[in-house]
């Protein structure tokens, strides 16, 4: 996969391939009340959720924020067009979606209001403004009506190869105002202890909410909490555009708590959808791990065939062929790896071992266990280059 990702990347830099991307600026707050301004985030995550979630490239909100810092702009601030344009230009996107967002005071004394959101999209390769898009309900509906204006923008983007609307919206049910307002402020919150705190909330007020689950399955890997992590990433739904990265942590949070069945269940779903290097590596691990080296050889062998540069993937290999008393071509894959890393010290104890045809000792915990996983996951990087492909 790296090498065609590398040919492609050199065709894109002449310019021969360029996949379309679009980017959601957030939107702009016409109300009185600046208490309501995390609702601009909320739409643009929204939509590109759902843009993201129906395979287009849509460039997420660190891209967003690095193009701010670079035009020095204030994140949250209105931005005039011209500043729209060179937003989208800095970032190579092909389009670009802003809008505006105003509430209006309703006589209704048990409602909060109605909102109407306005959104444009802008085609920055023809010069082009596109569709306006409008959606207007009752503020406490808002969740639903950005999924709607999602599908709004998937429609005018996919055309007739875009879901149905019912179907759309049938898979991504409503969510609590509150629990939205809660997500929001961690994704915008500045302190780790902040960003927890409204995540954890916003899981706890609408428990079928899957964004803030992805978030805090990251925050407890990050701390090497695995069984907690699990629990919050299993809560990641299909229509989650997190939802592969979400069982690819999965796998791995599994693998290290011993789990090695439900290790290999999560990363065999990842790889049918997503063929990384880095996956058929961690399939291969699990698998090794429940005593399936065959399965294992071929699945290492895949991840060697996308990135034979890794010196770990031939690690890997030897390992489980020196395991299974195949000496001479356990001594080629793990002479390629001292190729690759001279100073693996465990590399270079296996590898004598196998040119003496030294069988593994039973109980040898120094042997045991000794497949090396991968924990980057690259899914934008292979989304990109189908696109690329595609175009």
């Amino acid at each position: 996969m790296h090498r065609l990702l590398g040919l492609v990347l050199l065709y894109s830099c002449t310019g021969a391939l360029r996949a379309d991307t679009t980017l959601v600026l957030p939107f702009f707050n016409h109300s009185k009340s600046t208490n309501l301004d995390w609702i601009g985030e909320s739409i643009a995550e929204t939509v590109h959720d759902a843009l993201a979630s129906e395979g287009l490239l849509a460039l997420d909100r660190a891209d967003r924020l690095e193009a701010y810092r670079r035009l020095s702009l204030r994140p949250g601030a209105e931005l005039t067009r011209a500043s729209v344009l060179k937003i989208g230009d800095s970032l190579d996107a092909t389009n670009v979606m802003y809008g505006s967002y105003e509430l209006i005071e309703g006589a209704n004394p048990q409602s909060k209001g109605s909102i109407r959101i306005e959104a444009r999209m802008i085609n920055l390769k023809k010069t082009h403004q596109g569709p306006v898009f409008s959606q207007t309900g009752a503020l406490e509906d808002l969740a639903a009506l950005e999924v709607r204006l999602g599908w709004q923008a998937l429609e005018s983007l996919k055309g007739k190869s875009a879901p149905s609307e019912a179907a759309f919206m049938r898979a991504r049910p409503p969510v609590r105002l509150d629990a939205v307002e809660s997500y929001v402020r961690g994704l915008l919150a500045t302190s780790a202890e902040q960003r927890h705190r409204f995540f954890t909330t916003a899981a706890r007020l609408d428990a079928n909410y899957s964004q803030p689950c992805y978030e805090l399955g990251k925050i407890y890997w990050g701390r090497k909490d695995y069984k907690v992590a699990t629990d919050w990433f299993q809560r990641v739904t299909r229509s989650d555009p997190h939802y592969l990265e979400s069982q690819f942590f999965l796998g791995l949070c599994k693998y290290y708590n011993g789990d090695f069945a439900g290790s290999e269940e999560a990363f065999q779903l990842v790889a049918t959808a997503m063929p990384l290097n880095e996956v058929f590596n961690n399939l291969a691990a699990a698998q090794d791990r429940r005593n399936n080296p065959t399965a294992a050889i071929g699945n290492f062998q895949k991840a060697l065939e996308g990135d034979s540069a890794d010196p770990d993937y031939h690690f890997n290999l030897g390992y489980t062929l020196w395991r299974l008393g195949k000496y001479a071509e356990a001594v080629e894959s793990l002479r390629a790896a001292l190729a690759r890393n001279p100073n693996d010290a465990e590399a270079t104890t296996l590898l004598g071992r196998a040119l003496k045809n030294e069988a593994p000792r039973p109980g040898d915990s120094k042997i045991d266990g000794r497949e090396r996983v991968k924990t980057n996951y690259d899914e934008a990087a292979y989304r990109q280059l189908q696109a690329e492909l595609a175009k």
